[in-house]
């Protein structure tokens, strides 16, 4: 399966559009602006057992994307409704023509990339 075919920029745009963003840190802080980071989502790799995603965290100008802000972030976003990490999964399986019920997934620590961009693994593994 050519995982790359499947999940192109546009189709990760569509499965996590980048209006979340904005109500993930209106949710937060009661308003967007507060937000100090963009949230995407990467493709990495995959094979027949494992896809890897990543929440790529983009500083905003005139912001400051630190390491204490970021660090906790994959226990808030495994539980987070607007994230909805359970919904972008399935999303990924349904995608893979795969049951959603027959995957696992779960979230690595925060990396740090650069000053400017960190990154959180997302691991989906098909049973």
């Amino acid at each position: 399966m050519d995982f790359e075919l499947i999940f192109t920029r546009e189709k990760l745009d569509v499965l996590f559009p980048q209006e979340r963003t904005d109500a993930f840190f209106d949710a937060l802080f009661g308003g967007a602006e507060d937000g100090s980071y963009d949230i995407s989502v990467d493709f990495v790799k995959g094979n027949a057992k494992e896809a890897q995603f990543a929440f790529v965290l983009r500083q905003r100008p005139g912001k400051c994307l630190a390491c204490n802000l970021t660090y906790g972030l994959p226990q808030v976003f495994m539980r987070h409704p607007i994230i909805n990490l359970k919904g972008f999964v399935e999303s990924v399986a349904r995608e893979l023509q795969t049951d959603p019920g027959a995957i696992k997934y779960e979230l690595g620590p925060t990396r740090e990339q650069s000053r400017e961009i960190h990154t959180i693994p997302i691991y989906i593994r098909f049973n």
